[in-house]
């Protein structure tokens, strides 16, 4: 089903992993090395989001913090972002809104 995200404009790859960071499947023109190491870097950075959004949550005492629905890291010539258990690789001319809300509808399913 990640696979409909792939057809939007700008989007070079995507990948789905378990809640440990383990590789479950990824499409895209990337090796499926590199798209491991991707979910990898993806799982990683979900759990420093989180940890961050824990202790805002905390030390503001205000509520809505948490859990976070996703993150997003822009580079110069690429972008990459995630929402709960999938992760894509974009370039410059993706739509990040029109990916982010399609990949919200897919992690949910």
């Amino acid at each position: 089903m990640i696979k409909r995200v792939l057809a939007l404009d700008g989007v070079l790859a995507i990948c789905h992993f378990r809640d440990d960071g383990s590789f479950v499947e990824g499409y895209g023109m990337m090796p499926e090395d590199q798209m491991a190491g991707l979910a990898h870097f993806a799982h990683d950075y979900k759990r420093i989001v989180q940890g961050n959004t824990d202790q805002l949550s905390m030390f503001t005492g205000i509520n809505g913090w948490t859990p976070p629905s996703g993150w997003v890291v822009h580079g110069q010539t690429h972008v990459v972002c995630s929402v709960g258990n999938i992760v894509c690789l974009l370039d410059e001319q993706a739509s990040l809104s029109e990916v982010i809300q399609e990949m919200h509808e897919v992690s949910s399913w």
